[in-house]
């Protein structure tokens, strides 16, 4: 790859499960086993299986963070659980990092990167 600089980088895989404690009432429809995940920018739930959009909404602010690499002790590396956003429902969400997967900026976006020199 002479004259060619690599534009790629990694992010993580993420898993969203639904946490179920036992006892406390879950109002957001969640079920154990319930789950989504994202893979880049595409997020995918399996077949037949619903998630509450008031869910995803609390969580999907975290999650381009979540797919990052992050600093040992910053909190974001070692905090998983999203509480559900109804304060009477006792669920939660854990992000769960998976596998790493490599991307092309050129494939991502039309913007370039910038010249070296710039």
């Amino acid at each position: 790859m002479s004259g060619e600089r690599d534009d790629g980088f990694e992010l993580y895989d993420l898993r969203v499960e639904a946490v179920i404690p036992e006892g406390k009432p879950v109002y957001c429809g969640a079920k154990a086993g319930d789950h989504f995940e994202l893979r880049g920018e595409m997020l995918s739930l399996p077949p037949g299986q619903g998630f509450s959009i008031y869910s995803i909404a609390a969580v999907l602010p975290l999650l381009a963070a979540k797919q990052r690499q992050t600093h040992p002790n910053d909190w974001m590396t070692s905090d998983a659980e999203i509480a559900c956003p109804d304060p009477n429902c006792g669920s939660r969400l854990r992000i769960v990092r998976l596998g790493k997967r490599r991307f092309s900026h050129a494939e991502t976006t039309a913007v370039p990167l910038p010249q070296e020199n710039d």
